[in-house]
């Protein structure tokens, strides 16, 4: 088949959908992917990607048309033409393709401005499109704070409708959007597959490494306001006398500076900072925790996403130790594999950190961890399921 790609954002940018385009080539199909200038999450366009350089590029045998868009910055008003610079240029150049693809694939994250290149090119060529649903909208502008009575809300929500109804089939990464769609949105989910994210292969297995200290937890990922990491700070905080217990923070985003200052703050000498790593260097901080920390705010919107990090500690055979709510508590839950308590409750998650170190099932959990990945959200289940969708969408 030949696929036509379209997502926001793709490598050197740390997206999965990278992973996903190489292995349809792999597959034998034809990729091509339409997306912006790489500016995430630095926020500037990186130097090797402006003034009109490698707009058009072949990565691992997939062609990367690339598409103006100003870089993210560091303001929501600059974050706003961020997202409506990339939905126009990608719209007018969709428009102006003239390969014919057989199905069109959506990667949609925020924002769900993404889709629109997709459907321009579907209406014009009567072609059906496949939107995959990470980010939910206008479920992702409530979570950051934008009043559901408001005209942003109310024009999003709109917007976000017709964007979803434009799609032949609509896969989404938790089930729970189903529940979005059908009772906020009002629409029909016959078309709605349930497909959840993998792990890529790099954190099939974690590398073993010394430990200094007899107890590490570890987060690694983006550290912004939805992630509520500063819920991990406060836990430490309570736990500051316990000197056999240390936690690490891996990954950068817009809350990470706010995260040390609070560190600073209350003199603690139990949380580590390492920023942004290579992807190469993850398997030694997956081989550094005993167990992996995942934290969300306290928000009815972002309780229905399943953050794609829970399947990569499950990869890597690692109990999961949860502050969240919602569909990411249930996995941990159903899998056995971990303990979670209410969304930045950092009194009881300390507690739960207590209980895991007591805890003669540390082995069982990390087992269960890796049993249900494989059973749920393995790659080799998630391409299948993907792949045989669009083709049966490309032969209609």
């Amino acid at each position: 088949m030949n696929i036509l790609v379209v997502c926001q954002y793709y490598y050197p940018e740390p997206f999965r959908i990278s992973d996903i385009c190489e292995t349809l080539v792999e597959k034998g199909h034809e990729v091509t992917v339409l997306t912006g200038l790489p500016n995430y999450p630095e926020g500037r366009v990186l130097d090797d990607y402006r003034y009109g350089q490698k707009r058009n590029e072949v990565i691992n045998g997939v062609k990367v048309i690339r598409c103006f868009e100003i870089g993210r910055g560091n303001s929501n008003f600059q974050l706003f033409l961020n997202y409506l610079s990339f939905s126009v240029t990608a719209s007018f150049k969709a428009l102006l393709l003239k390969e014919k693809f057989d199905v069109i694939f959506v990667n949609q994250l925020s924002p769900v401005m993404m889709g629109i290149p997709g459907i321009f090119y579907k209406k014009k060529h009567n072609r059906k499109m496949l939107l995959y649903c990470l980010d939910l909208w206008p479920d992702s502008l409530a979570a950051g704070g934008i009043k559901e009575y408001s005209i942003i809300y109310k024009v999003f929500k709109k917007l976000s409708k017709w964007i979803y109804s434009s799609a032949d089939t609509i896969a989404v990464t938790s089930s729970m959007f189903k529940e979005y769609y059908k009772n906020t949105l009002g629409m029909n989910i016959d078309n709605v597959i349930h497909l959840p994210q993998y792990a890529e292969d790099l954190f099939s297995e974690s590398a073993e490494v010394t430990k200094e200290n007899k107890f590490n937890f570890v987060f690694a990922g983006n550290i912004g306001d939805m992630q509520s990491v500063d819920t991990i700070v406060k836990a430490a905080n309570e736990l500051r006398d316990r000197s056999d217990i240390t936690f690490h923070i891996v990954g950068d985003g817009s809350k990470l500076e706010n995260c040390k200052l609070l560190s600073k703050e209350l003199g603690l000498e139990n949380i580590l900072y390492y920023g942004r790593r290579p992807v190469s260097e993850m398997p030694q901080y997956y081989g550094l925790a005993d167990a992996m920390l995942i934290t969300l705010k306290n928000n009815k919107n972002i309780s229905y996403t399943l953050p794609g990090k829970v399947q990569s500690y499950m990869a890597a055979s690692k109990p999961i130790i949860g502050a969240i709510n919602g569909e990411a508590s249930q996995v941990i839950n159903k899998a056995m594999c971990g303990l979670s308590c209410p969304a930045e409750n950092y009194k009881e998650l300390a507690n739960l950190i207590i209980q895991f170190c007591n805890s003669d099932k540390k082995e069982a959990m990390a087992k269960n961890s890796y049993d249900y990945y494989i059973k749920n959200y393995s790659k080799e289940k998630f391409m299948l399921m993907l792949e045989d969708n669009l083709i049966n969408l490309g032969e209609k």
